[in-house]
């Protein structure tokens, strides 16, 4: 083989290696309760150039391991980016989580850590997608978290519509939005702009890649109806046991052990059933105490059981528990057996104390997952969607976040 094909085919693995999406990892059993936010209280930073983001965890072992974090940039699609981290960042990262205490006075011993970024170790110089990944002593990854940064270069203006495709007329959300560029220069808005949308901070089911229908002097007009929907799902389940010994709506009875334990009633099948409105936070949660002072080292580790019963729609397919909590995570830990002695799935996981929203999906024999099975899909469920709009000029190297939209489907029209 000669000198110049094997530069060719190093070339060529060498791009497929960079081309992979840079997916979430999601921790080992003894990390639990990981938050991450900017400014608002919703648990998936997208945050404008300069704002602070915070990130905090708990440790279980509570033995005060060293735990390091590191950043890496990310084109619109989460494929890496081509440029140097000095590129896109000012300072060193690679550095030590040095905020971190132990919990005080609870059943569950845990470490708590808390990191702040931009800080004085590290800045940001450039916007777009980026990837957090926090490290053990080992070097070994323990999990990593997206995030984006945006400048507010172009104005955003979206609302959620009633899907026109008569199949999904009451289960479908279409995203309708327009881009005004009028102070930022856009020559080729179909190859420099790229549009992201997104459902309630969930990756997985995000539309890439949105072409502007028509231009409208300086605006770019998107109004498609199949290509920017989604289904609308149902509001999610919820509970709260940030008072430790108070039964509620949602929780059937407590008993201590060697910690707390809450019994949620059993939930019902809602596909079927007409649509509801309750308050929900769109899957996300929040720690929460009413036994101490700071939550997020006073508050207590419990264990909370749930129930679904078994239905002959659910086969032998795989139940799981999913929410922002474990980051919509398919693993052994959040799967749901079946009792045979009640006709019952059930699951027990252990939860910092709080207000969760949580859902059931199954996973299907061919792998894919379906989310919706058990709530169902109404067009009327409340929903947030994010526009994420990205520019990449001629030349450059990767592709910069320049304006965000956000639209809520309380104010659904037809």
């Amino acid at each position: 083989m000669g000198f110049r094909v094997k530069q060719i085919l190093i070339f060529l693995i060498a791009q497929t290696v960079f081309a992979q999406v840079q997916e979430e990892v999601n921790p080992p059993e003894n990390i639990k309760s990981i938050i991450f936010r900017g400014p608002t209280e919703d648990q998936f930073p997208i945050v404008r150039f300069g704002e602070s983001i915070q990130l905090e965890f708990d440790d279980l072992l509570a033995n005060e391991q060293d735990y390091y974090y590191k950043i890496v940039h990310c084109n619109y699609d989460w494929t890496l980016s081509d440029i140097l981290k000095s590129q896109y960042l000012r300072g060193m990262d690679n550095q030590r989580i040095i905020d971190y205490e132990n919990s005080y006075t609870t059943l569950q011993p845990y470490s708590n850590y808390r990191l702040q970024l931009p800080n004085d170790n590290i800045k940001f110089r450039v916007s777009g997608n980026y990837l957090i990944e926090v490290y053990n002593s080992n070097d070994e990854i323990q999990f990593s978290r997206r995030f984006v940064i945006y400048k507010n270069l172009v104005q955003v203006g979206a609302q959620i519509k009633r899907t026109r495709d008569f199949n999904f007329l009451n289960e479908k959300q279409v995203v309708q939005f327009s881009i005004n560029t009028a102070n930022f220069p856009v020559v080729n808005p179909k190859k420099e702009v790229k549009v992201v949308l997104l459902q309630n901070y969930f990756w997985p089911t995000a539309i890439y890649d949105v072409k502007p229908q028509f231009t409208l002097g300086r605006e770019l007009v998107y109004k498609y109806d199949q290509e920017t929907s989604f289904f609308g799902g149902n509001e999610y389940f919820n509970f709260d046991n940030s008072d430790l010994r108070a039964p509620s709506a949602f929780i059937s009875s407590i008993d201590l052990k060697d910690i707390y334990n809450h019994y949620l009633f059993t939930n019902t099948y809602r596909y079927q059933e007409p649509y509801t409105f309750f308050p929900d936070i769109n899957g996300d949660f929040q720690i929460r105490t009413l036994q101490g002072v700071d939550s997020s080292r006073e508050a207590e580790y419990t264990k909370v059981h749930f129930s679904l019963p078994y239905t002959d729609l659910l086969g032998l397919d795989n139940v799981y528990i999913f929410g922002k909590f474990n980051n919509y995570a398919i693993t052994e830990e959040n799967k749901m057996v079946y009792n045979e002695e009640n006709g019952l799935m059930e699951a027990t996981l252990i939860l910092k104390q709080g207000f969760y929203n949580y859902k059931y999906v199954i996973e299907r024999d061919d792998g894919t997952i379906d989310l919706n099975m058990v709530g169902g899909n109404f067009h009327f469920t409340e929903n947030n969607y994010q526009i994420l709009v990205y520019y990449r000029n001629f030349g450059d190297m990767y592709d910069s976040l320049i304006g965000i939209g956000n639209a809520n489907s309380r104010n659904i029209t037809n």
